[in-house]
């Protein structure tokens, strides 16, 4: 590569426990190869609660998040936009570009822009539109601007389908997990609060249990375990350098 991107990742979905359903397995990998792994949500979840006031619930989600991460030595930041309400506003961008410019983010992995979840698909755009300005001085905010723009990956949707039920695009590379997924259990464990608002949102009795038999699908696919899946973001504005492809190597699976 012709380039060089700091070993710091930013994992940034909409709500606490998106980056341990969906990502949990690569950041155990990509901790184990040196990079510093930092987890953020542009929410504090405060509607998925059952039995508490937002107020409770925000600070019971976010207690979780901060425990889930530390299961892999993780930092945890929330930037405190409005669950069920989170607006593509220009103050939650600039959020997004400080925490990008202080953490100096070399790879961030955040929602696809056509998850099923709206939240998921508004921070997927915060996110996409943050990481790309990122590295431009005239950018109104305190923090440094970046040398170079992150290299930006895209996790999966809940049941790989869009907001009508479509499936997803089929992904740009699989990642073996199946070393590593204890440590996504421990992580998902913590997010007690959740199991009794998915059961009734979804109607699913064990949601984290669900998530893993999709990455236990998703190994069945290339003859793992467990997999976890990835796209990345390959538009114009940002790097295209394979640099987690290359770094899992080991792990990639076809």
């Amino acid at each position: 590569m012709n380039k060089e991107f700091n070993k710091v990742v930013l994992s940034f979905h909409a709500h606490p426990d998106d980056a341990e359903a969906w990502n949990a397995g690569v950041l155990k990998l990509l901790k184990d190869k040196g990079y510093q792994i930092n987890i953020a949500t542009l929410t504090a979840g405060q509607l998925g609660g059952c039995n508490m006031t937002m107020e409770e619930t925000a600070m019971t989600r976010e207690a979780e998040a901060r425990n889930a991460a530390a299961v892999i030595g993780a930092d945890y930041y929330c930037l405190g936009g409005e669950d069920g309400f989170l607006c593509d506003t220009k103050e939650m961008r600039l959020k997004a570009i400080s925490l990008i410019r202080k953490l100096k983010a070399g790879v961030i992995f955040t929602h696809l822009s056509n998850d099923y979840h709206p939240d998921h698909r508004v921070t997927a755009n915060i996110v996409e539109s943050a990481a790309m300005i990122s590295s431009l001085e005239t950018v109104p905010v305190d923090e440094k601007e970046l040398e170079i723009t992150p290299l930006l990956y895209h996790t999966s949707p809940f049941k790989l389908t869009d907001p009508l039920g479509n499936p997803i695009a089929p992904p740009h590379f699989y990642v073996d997990v199946s070393n590593v997924i204890d440590y996504k259990k421990k992580m998902l464990e913590y997010h007690i609060s959740q199991k009794e608002l998915v059961k009734h949102m979804f109607k699913i009795d064990d949601f984290f249990s669900h998530v893993l038999e999709g990455n236990r699908i998703f190994g069945e696919h290339v003859n793992v375990d467990y997999a976890e899946i990835y796209w990345q973001h390959r538009g114009g504005g940002f790097q295209m350098e394979p640099q987690i492809q290359m770094d899992l190597s080991e792990y990639l699976v076809h």
